[in-house]
Protein backbone atom coordinates (compact mmCIF):
# COMPACT_ATOMS: atom_id res chain seq x y z
CA UNK A 1 0.00 0.00 0.00
CA UNK A 2 2.72 2.33 0.90
CA UNK A 3 4.84 1.69 -2.40
CA UNK A 4 1.40 2.54 -4.35
CA UNK A 5 1.10 5.72 -2.50
CA UNK A 6 4.62 6.53 -2.96
CA UNK A 7 4.29 5.94 -7.15
CA UNK A 8 0.62 7.62 -7.07
CA UNK A 9 2.34 11.03 -5.17
CA UNK A 10 5.43 10.41 -7.48
CA UNK A 11 3.62 10.66 -10.81
CA UNK A 12 1.88 13.19 -10.07
CA UNK A 13 4.06 15.74 -8.62
CA UNK A 14 4.67 17.48 -11.75
CA UNK A 15 0.85 18.12 -11.92
CA UNK A 16 0.51 19.15 -8.65
CA UNK A 17 3.33 21.76 -8.77
CA UNK A 18 1.59 23.13 -11.82
CA UNK A 19 -1.90 23.71 -10.51
CA UNK A 20 -0.04 25.77 -7.94
CA UNK A 21 1.80 27.86 -11.07
CA UNK A 22 -1.73 28.42 -12.27
CA UNK A 23 -3.94 29.07 -9.28
CA UNK A 24 -0.56 31.65 -8.53
CA UNK A 25 -1.77 33.84 -11.07
CA UNK A 26 -5.62 33.99 -10.01
CA UNK A 27 -5.26 35.25 -6.39
CA UNK A 28 -7.24 37.89 -7.47
CA UNK A 29 -10.26 35.83 -8.96
CA UNK A 30 -11.70 34.07 -6.22
CA UNK A 31 -14.40 32.47 -9.16
CA UNK A 32 -11.73 31.06 -11.41
CA UNK A 33 -9.28 30.52 -8.82
CA UNK A 34 -12.10 28.07 -6.93
CA UNK A 35 -12.84 26.69 -10.12
CA UNK A 36 -9.22 26.07 -11.02
CA UNK A 37 -8.31 24.63 -7.49
CA UNK A 38 -11.25 22.50 -7.37
CA UNK A 39 -10.67 21.07 -11.37
CA UNK A 40 -7.06 20.54 -10.50
CA UNK A 41 -7.35 18.53 -7.21
CA UNK A 42 -10.25 16.50 -9.30
CA UNK A 43 -7.63 15.36 -11.15
CA UNK A 44 -5.34 14.45 -8.54
CA UNK A 45 -7.26 12.37 -6.51
CA UNK A 46 -6.88 8.96 -5.46
CA UNK A 47 -10.32 7.08 -5.32
CA UNK A 48 -8.92 4.56 -3.14
CA UNK A 49 -7.41 7.45 -0.39
CA UNK A 50 -11.00 9.02 -0.81
CA UNK A 51 -12.28 5.90 0.51
CA UNK A 52 -9.69 5.55 3.26
CA UNK A 53 -10.68 9.24 4.63
CA UNK A 54 -14.15 8.27 4.71
CA UNK A 55 -13.86 5.65 6.91
CA UNK A 56 -11.32 7.01 9.10
CA UNK A 57 -12.98 10.95 8.96
CA UNK A 58 -16.27 10.35 8.31
CA UNK A 59 -18.58 13.65 8.24
CA UNK A 60 -20.73 15.56 5.92
CA UNK A 61 -18.27 16.84 3.73
CA UNK A 62 -17.48 15.71 0.26
CA UNK A 63 -13.89 13.97 0.03
CA UNK A 64 -12.01 13.53 -3.16
CA UNK A 65 -8.88 12.08 -2.06
CA UNK A 66 -6.12 14.21 -2.67
CA UNK A 67 -2.92 13.08 -0.88
CA UNK A 68 -0.94 15.64 1.42
CA UNK A 69 1.90 15.66 -0.32
CA UNK A 70 0.14 16.73 -3.52
CA UNK A 71 -1.94 19.57 -1.87
CA UNK A 72 1.36 20.33 -0.35
CA UNK A 73 3.28 20.34 -3.33
CA UNK A 74 0.57 22.69 -4.42
CA UNK A 75 0.70 24.93 -1.65
CA UNK A 76 4.55 26.06 -2.21
CA UNK A 77 3.86 27.36 -5.42
CA UNK A 78 1.89 29.82 -3.73
CA UNK A 79 3.82 30.49 -0.66
CA UNK A 80 5.90 33.61 -2.19
CA UNK A 81 3.02 35.17 -4.43
CA UNK A 82 0.76 35.03 -1.14
CA UNK A 83 3.66 36.63 0.63
CA UNK A 84 3.77 39.51 -2.46
CA UNK A 85 0.52 40.05 -2.04
CA UNK A 86 -1.80 41.75 0.41
CA UNK A 87 -3.58 40.06 3.44
CA UNK A 88 -6.93 41.35 2.17
CA UNK A 89 -6.39 39.28 -0.93
CA UNK A 90 -5.44 36.31 1.14
CA UNK A 91 -8.59 37.19 3.48
CA UNK A 92 -11.28 37.73 0.77
CA UNK A 93 -9.82 34.41 -0.93
CA UNK A 94 -10.33 32.11 2.39
CA UNK A 95 -14.19 33.63 2.58
CA UNK A 96 -14.86 32.43 -0.48
CA UNK A 97 -13.27 28.89 -0.01
CA UNK A 98 -14.26 28.41 3.67
CA UNK A 99 -18.12 28.36 2.14
CA UNK A 100 -17.15 24.96 -0.37
CA UNK A 101 -18.57 21.90 0.07
CA UNK A 102 -15.21 19.97 -0.59
CA UNK A 103 -12.93 19.17 2.37
CA UNK A 104 -9.88 19.65 0.48
CA UNK A 105 -10.75 23.04 -1.01
CA UNK A 106 -12.36 24.51 1.94
CA UNK A 107 -8.84 23.47 3.63
CA UNK A 108 -7.11 25.21 0.94
CA UNK A 109 -8.22 28.37 3.34
CA UNK A 110 -6.03 27.86 5.90
CA UNK A 111 -2.93 28.39 4.05
CA UNK A 112 -4.49 31.98 2.60
CA UNK A 113 -5.32 32.74 6.66
CA UNK A 114 -1.79 31.80 7.89
CA UNK A 115 -0.66 34.74 5.63
CA UNK A 116 -3.37 36.79 7.05
CA UNK A 117 -3.49 36.41 10.29
CA UNK A 118 -0.15 38.43 11.62
CA UNK A 119 -1.50 41.42 9.68
CA UNK A 120 -4.81 41.42 10.04
CA UNK A 121 -6.13 39.04 12.80
CA UNK A 122 -8.97 40.50 13.61
CA UNK A 123 -10.91 39.62 9.96
CA UNK A 124 -8.71 36.51 9.83
CA UNK A 125 -10.63 35.09 13.30
CA UNK A 126 -13.52 36.26 11.82
CA UNK A 127 -12.76 33.50 8.78
CA UNK A 128 -11.37 30.88 11.36
CA UNK A 129 -14.55 30.95 13.58
CA UNK A 130 -16.37 30.23 10.24
CA UNK A 131 -14.54 27.27 9.66
CA UNK A 132 -14.89 26.14 13.13
CA UNK A 133 -18.77 26.38 12.97
CA UNK A 134 -19.10 24.44 9.52
CA UNK A 135 -16.33 21.64 10.31
CA UNK A 136 -17.66 17.95 9.85
CA UNK A 137 -14.85 16.38 10.34
CA UNK A 138 -11.62 16.04 13.06
CA UNK A 139 -9.24 16.43 9.76
CA UNK A 140 -10.50 19.67 9.74
CA UNK A 141 -10.16 21.03 12.60
CA UNK A 142 -7.03 19.47 13.81
CA UNK A 143 -5.82 21.14 10.37
CA UNK A 144 -7.36 24.17 11.95
CA UNK A 145 -6.03 24.05 15.14
CA UNK A 146 -2.54 24.74 14.06
CA UNK A 147 -3.52 28.30 12.83
CA UNK A 148 -5.67 28.91 16.24
CA UNK A 149 -2.19 28.17 17.98
CA UNK A 150 -0.35 30.19 15.94
CA UNK A 151 -3.10 33.56 16.39
CA UNK A 152 -3.37 32.39 20.74
CA UNK A 153 0.56 33.21 20.11
CA UNK A 154 0.53 35.92 18.74
CA UNK A 155 -2.14 37.44 21.09
CA UNK A 156 -2.72 36.10 24.19
CA UNK A 157 -6.26 37.66 24.57
CA UNK A 158 -6.95 35.44 22.12
CA UNK A 159 -7.54 32.83 24.90
CA UNK A 160 -10.85 34.17 25.65
CA UNK A 161 -11.98 32.47 22.01
CA UNK A 162 -11.14 29.05 23.48
CA UNK A 163 -12.70 29.55 26.73
CA UNK A 164 -15.87 30.32 24.97
CA UNK A 165 -15.69 27.38 22.95
CA UNK A 166 -15.73 25.34 25.69
CA UNK A 167 -19.74 25.75 25.99
CA UNK A 168 -20.00 25.50 22.31
CA UNK A 169 -23.12 22.58 21.58
CA UNK A 170 -20.97 21.39 18.40
CA UNK A 171 -18.73 19.15 19.19
CA UNK A 172 -16.13 19.96 17.03
CA UNK A 173 -15.23 23.12 18.12
CA UNK A 174 -14.67 21.68 21.60
CA UNK A 175 -12.76 19.23 20.14
CA UNK A 176 -10.79 22.67 18.59
CA UNK A 177 -9.96 23.70 22.44
CA UNK A 178 -8.05 20.27 23.16
CA UNK A 179 -6.26 20.38 19.62
CA UNK A 180 -5.27 24.01 19.83
CA UNK A 181 -3.87 23.40 23.48
CA UNK A 182 -2.14 20.19 22.02
CA UNK A 183 -0.71 22.62 19.31
CA UNK A 184 0.49 25.47 21.59
CA UNK A 185 3.81 24.09 22.98
CA UNK A 186 4.68 23.38 19.57
CA UNK A 187 4.37 26.35 18.34
CA UNK A 188 7.09 27.74 19.98
CA UNK A 189 10.54 26.93 20.74
CA UNK A 190 11.38 24.53 23.64
CA UNK A 191 13.28 27.28 25.77
CA UNK A 192 9.84 29.01 25.64
CA UNK A 193 7.28 26.60 26.35
CA UNK A 194 7.13 26.99 29.70
CA UNK A 195 6.08 30.83 29.34
CA UNK A 196 2.32 29.45 28.21
CA UNK A 197 0.01 29.62 30.96
CA UNK A 198 0.11 25.68 32.36
CA UNK A 199 -2.73 26.77 35.09
CA UNK A 200 -4.95 28.61 32.27
CA UNK A 201 -4.06 25.66 29.72
CA UNK A 202 -5.16 22.83 32.56
CA UNK A 203 -8.52 25.14 33.49
CA UNK A 204 -9.50 25.03 29.95
CA UNK A 205 -9.05 21.18 29.75
CA UNK A 206 -10.51 20.34 33.21
CA UNK A 207 -13.77 22.78 32.13
CA UNK A 208 -14.56 19.83 29.47
CA UNK A 209 -13.49 16.74 31.44
CA UNK A 210 -16.27 14.22 31.40
CA UNK A 211 -17.49 15.61 28.17
CA UNK A 212 -19.21 12.10 26.22
CA UNK A 213 -18.13 12.83 22.74
CA UNK A 214 -15.31 10.36 21.59
CA UNK A 215 -13.79 12.98 19.51
CA UNK A 216 -13.64 15.67 22.07
CA UNK A 217 -12.02 12.83 24.36
CA UNK A 218 -9.07 12.00 22.48
CA UNK A 219 -8.24 15.55 21.63
CA UNK A 220 -8.27 16.15 25.47
CA UNK A 221 -5.82 13.50 25.93
CA UNK A 222 -3.87 14.17 23.05
CA UNK A 223 -3.56 18.19 24.84
CA UNK A 224 -2.76 16.75 27.88
CA UNK A 225 0.37 14.97 26.30
CA UNK A 226 1.94 17.42 25.25
CA UNK A 227 1.15 20.10 27.80
CA UNK A 228 3.83 18.04 29.52
CA UNK A 229 5.92 19.95 27.53
CA UNK A 230 5.21 23.04 29.29
CA UNK A 231 4.55 21.78 33.31
CA UNK A 232 4.91 18.14 34.08
CA UNK A 233 4.03 18.38 38.03
CA UNK A 234 1.21 20.45 37.19
CA UNK A 235 -0.39 18.31 34.59
CA UNK A 236 0.95 15.02 36.92
CA UNK A 237 -1.21 17.23 39.78
CA UNK A 238 -4.15 17.62 37.25
CA UNK A 239 -4.31 13.81 36.64
CA UNK A 240 -3.82 12.57 39.89
CA UNK A 241 -6.70 14.92 40.63
CA UNK A 242 -9.32 13.66 37.85
CA UNK A 243 -8.34 10.08 38.36
CA UNK A 244 -9.80 10.67 41.83
CA UNK A 245 -12.96 11.93 40.48
CA UNK A 246 -13.31 9.46 37.64
CA UNK A 247 -12.97 6.66 40.92
CA UNK A 248 -15.10 8.36 43.14
CA UNK A 249 -18.40 8.71 40.39
CA UNK A 250 -17.92 5.66 38.11
CA UNK A 251 -16.62 8.56 35.54
CA UNK A 252 -15.75 6.52 32.53
CA UNK A 253 -15.81 9.35 29.88
CA UNK A 254 -12.82 11.19 32.23
CA UNK A 255 -11.20 7.99 33.11
CA UNK A 256 -10.67 7.26 29.59
CA UNK A 257 -8.57 10.33 29.05
CA UNK A 258 -6.94 10.14 32.27
CA UNK A 259 -5.54 6.47 30.27
CA UNK A 260 -4.78 8.28 27.04
CA UNK A 261 -3.22 10.67 28.68
CA UNK A 262 -0.31 8.66 30.74
CA UNK A 263 2.04 7.92 27.88
CA UNK A 264 4.39 10.71 28.63
CA UNK A 265 4.56 10.42 32.06
CA UNK A 266 7.21 9.04 34.18
CA UNK A 267 6.23 5.45 34.73
CA UNK A 268 6.20 5.64 38.48
CA UNK A 269 3.66 8.79 37.90
CA UNK A 270 1.84 6.96 35.30
CA UNK A 271 1.76 3.51 37.33
CA UNK A 272 0.78 5.32 40.26
CA UNK A 273 -2.82 7.13 38.45
CA UNK A 274 -3.65 4.15 36.76
CA UNK A 275 -4.39 2.52 40.23
CA UNK A 276 -5.83 6.03 41.20
CA UNK A 277 -8.30 5.36 38.41
CA UNK A 278 -8.96 2.14 38.82
CA UNK A 279 -10.44 -0.35 37.18
CA UNK A 280 -13.58 2.44 35.64
CA UNK A 281 -14.22 2.22 32.21
CA UNK A 282 -16.19 4.36 29.86
CA UNK A 283 -19.43 3.81 28.17
CA UNK A 284 -21.16 4.55 24.70
CA UNK A 285 -24.43 5.80 26.37
CA UNK A 286 -22.55 7.62 29.29
CA UNK A 287 -24.00 10.94 29.91
CA UNK A 288 -22.14 14.14 29.35
CA UNK A 289 -20.28 14.92 33.35
CA UNK A 290 -18.50 17.83 32.01
CA UNK A 291 -18.20 21.44 33.74
CA UNK A 292 -18.90 23.19 30.49
CA UNK A 293 -21.67 21.17 29.00
CA UNK A 294 -23.50 21.13 32.61
CA UNK A 295 -23.41 24.82 32.36
CA UNK A 296 -24.33 25.04 29.11
CA UNK A 297 -27.28 22.69 29.52
CA UNK A 298 -28.47 24.77 32.40
CA UNK A 299 -28.06 27.80 30.14
CA UNK A 300 -30.12 26.62 27.70
CA UNK A 301 -32.97 25.30 29.60
CA UNK A 302 -32.92 28.56 31.37
CA UNK A 303 -32.13 27.58 34.85
CA UNK A 304 -28.98 28.81 36.24
CA UNK A 305 -29.76 31.63 38.66
CA UNK A 306 -27.58 34.30 40.23
CA UNK A 307 -30.09 34.77 43.27
CA UNK A 308 -29.44 31.13 44.03
CA UNK A 309 -26.06 31.78 44.39
CA UNK A 310 -24.88 30.28 40.89
CA UNK A 311 -22.76 33.36 38.89
CA UNK A 312 -24.44 32.15 35.87
CA UNK A 313 -22.99 31.75 32.05
CA UNK A 314 -23.00 35.26 31.65
CA UNK A 315 -21.10 36.51 34.54
CA UNK A 316 -18.51 33.37 33.94
CA UNK A 317 -17.62 34.55 30.70
CA UNK A 318 -16.96 38.06 31.52
CA UNK A 319 -14.66 37.19 34.25
CA UNK A 320 -12.94 34.73 31.69
CA UNK A 321 -12.78 37.44 28.89
CA UNK A 322 -11.14 40.16 31.76
CA UNK A 323 -8.04 37.84 32.30
CA UNK A 324 -5.24 38.51 30.25
CA UNK A 325 -2.34 36.06 30.47
CA UNK A 326 0.45 36.66 28.45
CA UNK A 327 1.30 33.80 25.92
Amino acid sequence: MTERAEAFVGSHLPEARGLGTVLADLLDEPDQFIVALTDGFRRLADEEYAAEQARVAPGGAEVIGVRWPLIRATARQLRQPLRESSSATAISLAQRLAGESIREVRLFAHLLLARALPDDPERAWQVMRRLARVATDWICIDDLAELTARGVIQESFRWAELEQLVYSAHPLERRLVGATLARLPYELPPYRRQDLPAERGLELIGTLMGDADPWVQKALGWALRSWVQVDQAKTATFLRREADHAAATGDGNRAWVVRDALGVQPPAVAAEIRLRVGTVRRHADAPDTSEAGTTSAAFRAGTWSQAAGDPGVTQQQGERQQRRTPA
